[in-house]
C-alpha cells in the first residue's frame, strides 16, 4: 500500500501514468518556467545567507478552518478512484473538525519558538462550504472565530496560501459548483488534464484568491494541491504572478508546488524575470520544500518519524544535512498529521525536532516565512553588481531585510555604505553569529556585510 503524500505520488506517477491512464506520463519531464533575465554581477561580490545563515521554514498543506481535510477529502478521493487501496480508509471514523484549541496550541508554541513558515487556507474545503460565506454543521460564529484567529495568531509569523479552491474537486467558475463527472479529470489534484492557457488557469487562482480576500487574509503566494499544473508548468508561474498581483497587488508572487530531495538544490527559482531595469520589475519565485511529509501523513493516521527531519541530538536528519550544506531547510507536513485525530502525535513529534534544531544549530540558522525567503532570493539573484576601482554599486529591483554579501578585499577598515547620498551606518562585529543589520565583520580574505538593501542603487567602498 501507498504510504507516501500526494506528492510523493506524484513524483512517481510518471512512471505508471500509462497504466493509470491519468495522463502525466511526460508531467516531470516537461521544461520548468523559463528563469528569464538576470543582471552582470562582479566575481568579487557574493551575495550569502541573509545573516550569514540558513532558512528554517516549515510548509503546512491541507489546512483550513475547523475542517479536518483528511475525513472530508477522502470520499472524494475514493469515488474518483475507487480501486485505490489508500482511498479506502476508514474515514468515517475519523475527527470532522480541527479544533481552533488545537490551532491556538500549535500557534503559541510555534512563536514562542520562532517558527514560521507556510499555512495553507483552502478557500471551499472538499467543497464543504465557503469561508467567505458559511461552513455547513459550523455557526458562523465559529467561522467568524475561526478566521479571526487565523488573522490575529497564525498572519504575524506564517504566510497564508489558498491550497485551490476545494481542494477536491474542480469548480466551474461560473456557476460556483463541482464539474461532473466526479472522476481524476475534475479533481484538482491532477488539474489540468489538458492544455489550459495562462488566463484561464488566472481566473482559476484568483477565484481561489478572492475567497480569502473576502475573509480579509492577506497572501502572497498559494500552493497547488498535488499535480496541479503539471501538464502546464510555465503558464502556471505567469498566472501565479497575474493573479496575486491583480487580486492583492502583491510586489513579489512565489507560490510551493514541488519537493526537493537527495542532491537536489532546496534553493528558490527565480521565474519569468523581466523588467529589471525599469520601475516595475517583474518575477515569481518558485520556494520548493526540502523533506517529505514524515509526520502524520496528509490523512493523519500515519506514525511520525520526526527523526527523519532531525534526530533528537540534531546529529542526523534531513534538516540537518541542508544546514550543513548551506541551504535552505525547509520541512513539510499536511495539517491533519499535526492533529493526528486528536492524539497530536505530529505536534509533539514538530516540538522535538524543533527543540533539537534549537538545541545545536540556534547561532547557524533564522526562521523565515515563504514570502520572506521569496523576498531575498528575489534581490539575492536579480540585483546588479558593479565595481568601478574601488567602488561598488548595488542596483537592486527589490528591497530585502538582513542582506548579506561578503567582499574579496584587501581592505582593513570599515566599508562604507551609502544610499540616495545618505550614509547606511555600520558597526564591526566580531563573530559570524553577531552579524545583524547594520554590521560588518572582518575576515582575512575580505569582508562581510549586512543591512536592509533599499530598493535602488547602494554605493559601497571598501
Amino acid at each position: 500500500m501507498w504510504t507516501g503524500t500526494r506528492r510523493d505520488f506524484l513524483r512517481t506517477s510518471a512512471a505508471v501514468a500509462g497504466a493509470t491512464g491519468l495522463g502525466f506520463k511526460a508531467a516531470y519531464a516537461l521544461a520548468q518556467a523559463p528563469a528569464g533575465q538576470r543582471p552582470p554581477r562582479d566575481s568579487g561580490v557574493e551575495v550569502l545567507n541573509p545573516r550569514h545563515r540558513v532558512p528554517l521554514s516549515f510548509f503546512i498543506d491541507d489546512s483550513t478552518c475547523l475542517v479536518n481535510m483528511g475525513r472530508f477529502c477522502m470520499p472524494h478521493f475514493s469515488a474518483a478512484w475507487p480501486n485505490r487501496e489508500d482511498y479506502k480508509k476508514p474515514w468515517k471514523t475519523w475527527p470532522r473538525e480541527i479544533p481552533d484549541a488545537f490551532v491556538r496550541r500549535f500557534g503559541q508554541w510555534c512563536a514562542e519558538h520562532g517558527v514560521k513558515g507556510k499555512y495553507s487556507v483552502v478557500p471551499f474545503p472538499a467543497c464543504a462550504g465557503r469561508l467567505d460565506r458559511e461552513l455547513p454543521g459550523w455557526s458562523k460564529r465559529q467561522l467568524h472565530d475561526s478566521l479571526k484567529l487565523v488573522r490575529e495568531l497564525m498572519v504575524p509569523n506564517w504566510d497564508i496560501h489558498p491550497e485551490m479552491i476545494t481542494h477536491t474537486r474542480v469548480i466551474d467558475l461560473g456557476t460556483g459548483k463541482p464539474l461532473e463527472p466526479l472522476s481524476p479529470a475534475t479533481m484538482e489534484n491532477w488539474y489540468p488534464a489538458t492544455k489550459k492557457s495562462v488566463d484561464e488557469l488566472t481566473a482559476y487562482l484568483g477565484y481561489a484568491l478572492g475567497i480569502l480576500k473576502n475573509c480579509d487574509l492577506p497572501c502572497q503566494g498559494i500552493t497547488t494541491p498535488g499535480g496541479f499544473g503539471n501538464l502546464v508548468k510555465s503558464e502556471l508561474s505567469l498566472a501565479v504572478h497575474q493573479a496575486v498581483t491583480e487580486v492583492y497587488g502583491t510586489e513579489i508572487p512565489h507560490y510551493f508546488k514541488y519537493v526537493s530531495g537527495g542532491d537536489e538544490s532546496t534553493q528558490p527559482k527565480l521565474e519569468h524575470a523581466e523588467d529589471l531595469d525599469t520601475d516595475n520589475p517583474r518575477v515569481v519565485v518558485n520556494v520548493p520544500a526540502g523533506t517529505g511529509d514524515w509526520f502524520g501523513g496528509w490523512d493523519g493516521d500515519r506514525q511520525p518519524e520526526g527523526h527523519r527531519y532531525a534526530a533528537d541530538d540534531a546529529g542526523s536528519g534531513r534538516l540537518v544535512d541542508l544546514i550543513q550544506r548551506g541551504q535552505p531547510a525547509v520541512m513539510l507536513c499536511h495539517w491533519p498529521g499535526m492533529y493526528t485525530h486528536g492524539t497530536e502525535q505530529g505536534f509533539k513529534a514538530l516540538q522535538r525536532v524543533v527543540l533539537a534544531l534549537e538545541s545545536r544549530f540556534r547561532d547557524r540558522t533564522v526562521w523565515m516565512k515563504i514570502s520572506e525567503i521569496a523576498r531575498y532570493w528575489a534581490a539575492k539573484e536579480l540585483t546588479r553588481i558593479e565595481r568601478t576601482a574601488g567602488r561598488i554599486t548595488l542596483t537592486a529591483p527589490f528591497a530585502a531585510p538582513n542582506f548579506t554579501v561578503r567582499l574579496a578585499t584587501s581592505a582593513k577598515g570599515p566599508p562604507k555604505l551609502t544610499h540616495n547620498g545618505k550614509p547606511i551606518a555600520l558597526a564591526e562585529v566580531a563573530t559570524p553569529r553577531a552579524l545583524t543589520v547594520g554590521t560588518w565583520l572582518s575576515q582575512e580574505d575580505g569582508q562581510i556585510v549586512c543591512f536592509d538593501l533599499p530598493k535602488g542603487q547602494v554605493e559601497m567602498v571598501v
